[in-house]
């Protein structure tokens, strides 16, 4: 039986091997890896071309309406579009729950959002931002077993955050059940301290958003989060770590045994504080939370990733247009009354290649594994997504390693009106992104089509498996105690 599609001769790149070889793709999937496969139905010839897995990005707001009221600007076409062109196979956004909304309900209404539009594959995880009873006791159980294995918590906003007895009941709830438990990590009050303090004397430019919310806020919360965490014997991930005051708190943990995860994002390595300090409110532009820290800063991010304490880099794409009267124009107003986010679906796996893997920050194998692989293997995706193996998807994406771009929203295929990275020089392209063995994204232009997603319910991931140790002895979940 023949291939419907080989890809000839490029050079595969995984988390863990560099090697030339021929792909053979029947139905999707991968069925052969070697040498003179010979020519298929299709055949794409990669020699001297790179090629990786297809990208996950684990973190994204596509579709969403913010606890304040407003819509992000991307649809799930615009969005998986973008995503497509920028090499990235598997997007997985929040299904998010605001006060007194059904999970179950809000699920189901955004498969009806998500179904008809998205142009790659796709999964959702949850935010729970009101864990009453029967949500805690019916709806979240029914709907990880259902394959809805992963949820969002907050420590910060107001319509959002949970207190410190509700992390700890969602945590039990996530280790009964084994769901993986993602965790925003800042102290709520002390930024709605400094705000008001800023505000009221007179501080409304958006470089003070960056002020309002140190790393000492977001170190607190992170280490609260692990601590909290360690009582119940919960595996986290500690979402868009910015600085070295919160990885120094994982770092810490994760020498003591507990698994707790990381993931950045590539505004904190290429954005910083200085840049919400511009004319007018340019700089709402770069407004995220937590925001870009100071330029010095950048160099501790970078060597997490290198290091292996930040596992995963995802966009956290919040896109809100700068242009329109609800979004980055809030800042008119004061910093507080601006929607919180950057976009970055297509610039993620570019920006991260050059100024990592091109400028010998990082491996190559390293840049697979943050990109695909390990967002795969934490949240239960792997092994038919996020590596180039016998059995996978065929989710690949082939890359020109030094094609020069210089980045320009005029290039990007979102509904945004701006990006933050207007005018970086990059080195290597994804020239060509594959899903399921479908070219979906050729020559920095969309080929795909609506509809042509696929949704993945996920199994349980082994990475969310517990230590099986509490710190007094104590197992809150079955009473026992030995000390």
């Amino acid at each position: 039986m023949g291939y419907d599609l080989v890809v000839k001769g490029g050079r595969i790149a995984t988390a863990a091997d560099l090697f030339e070889a021929d792909i053979g793709v029947r139905g999707g999937r991968i069925v052969a890896i070697g040498e003179d496969l010979g020519l298929g139905d299709r055949t794409i010839d990669a020699r001297g071309r790179l090629i990786t897995p297809g990208g996950i990005d684990a973190h994204a707001h596509i579709e969403q309406i913010s606890s304040t009221g407003v819509w992000t600007a991307d649809d799930w076409f615009t969005a998986t579009r973008s995503a497509a062109c920028g090499g990235t196979t598997v997007v997985m956004p929040f299904a998010a729950q605001h006060k007194g909304d059904s999970i179950r309900q809000v699920v189901a209404d955004y498969h009806d959002r998500a179904g008809p539009k998205a142009c790659i594959d796709y999964g959702f995880h949850m935010i729970i931002s009101d864990p009453r009873p029967e949500i805690v006791d019916d709806e979240l159980p029914e709907l990880i077993r259902k394959g809805y294995t992963s949820f969002k918590i907050y420590l910060t906003y107001d319509a959002l955050k949970l207190n410190d007895r509700e992390v700890l009941e969602v945590y039990a709830l996530a280790r009964r059940e084994g769901a993986f438990v993602m965790v925003h990590a800042e102290n709520h009050d002390s930024i709605a301290f400094l705000a008001q303090k800023l505000l009221a004397a007179g501080h409304k430019a958006p470089k003070f958003h960056a002020v309002s919310r140190p790393q000492a806020v977001e170190r607190e919360a992170t280490h609260r989060a692990i601590t909290l965490a360690e009582l119940v014997d919960q595996p986290v991930l500690i979402v868009h770590v910015s600085g070295a005051e919160a990885f120094d708190q994982i770092r810490w943990a994760q020498a003591r045994g507990l698994r707790i995860y990381a993931e950045t994002c590539p505004q904190y390595l290429f954005l910083c504080a200085e840049d919400l300090d511009q004319p007018g409110i340019e700089g709402a532009k770069c407004m995220c939370s937590p925001p870009p820290r100071e330029k010095a800063n950048q160099p501790a991010v970078w060597r997490a990733i290198a290091n292996g304490v930040a596992q995963v880099f995802s966009s956290d794409h919040a896109p809100y247009r700068f242009g329109d009267a609800d979004g980055k124009q809030k800042a008119l107003q004061d910093f507080k009354k601006v929607p919180n986010g950057v976009p970055g679906l297509e610039l993620r796996m570019p920006l991260l290649f050059s100024e990592g893997v091109g400028k010998g920050r990082i491996d190559i194998h390293t840049f697979v594994a943050v990109t695909a692989t390990n967002p795969a293997r934490l949240y239960g995706l792997s092994p038919r997504k996020g590596s180039i193996a016998v059995g996978a998807d065929a989710d690949l994406v082939i890359w020109d390693p030094d094609r020069a771009v210089t980045v320009s929203h005029s290039l990007l295929h979102d509904a945004m009106d701006y990006t933050p990275y207007e005018g970086m020089q990059l080195t290597g392209w994804p020239i060509e992104t594959l899903c399921r063995g479908v070219t979906v994204a050729k020559e920095m232009e969309f080929v795909g089509q609506a509809g042509f997603g696929q949704f993945h319910s996920r199994p349980l991931s082994d990475m969310a498996r517990p230590v099986g140790r509490f710190p007094t002895g104590f197992n809150p979940h079955d009473g026992s105690y030995q000390p």
